[in-house]
């Protein structure tokens, strides 16, 4: 019997990377007043393709409101995915919101007072 030929190993990063792309698509598609302005930062694909985490950010609007209401659209989604995809098993929709964007400009707001704080400093020596 011959030995079967291991999959490519960037095979999970493409389909990853497709997966965003046709979502970022279907999300405009949804018609829950709940998700605004999302952004997909990335998606991670479990390596039997069975889930994806979906990492996303919102310029406006409850992040929290919006991963529930993308949540409960998950199989909307998936079946949108099906019609898009050309793979056996389309992976099961998880998203999470995605707090990186946000603690950056927390961290840049930090930065700019701790500058602005030295510089009172350094002028009043």
């Amino acid at each position: 019997m011959a030995a079967k030929k291991p999959a490519a190993p960037n095979r999970s990063f493409k389909v990853a990377d497709q997966i965003q792309r046709d979502l970022a698509e279907l999300l405009r598609e949804l018609k829950d007043p709940r998700i605004g302005m999302v952004t997909l930062q990335g998606v991670e694909v479990t390596p039997d393709y069975a889930h994806a985490k979906v990492f996303f950010s919102v310029l406006v609007g409850d992040g929290l409101a919006t991963q529930e209401a993308l949540n409960q659209g998950a199989g909307f989604l998936r079946n949108g995915l099906f019609k898009r995809l050309h793979i056996h098993t389309v992976p099961t929709l998880h998203f999470i919101y995605d707090r990186t964007s946000e603690r950056a400009s927390d961290m840049n707001a930090l930065i700019a007072r701790a500058v602005a704080s030295r510089s009172k400093d350094d002028d009043a020596a």
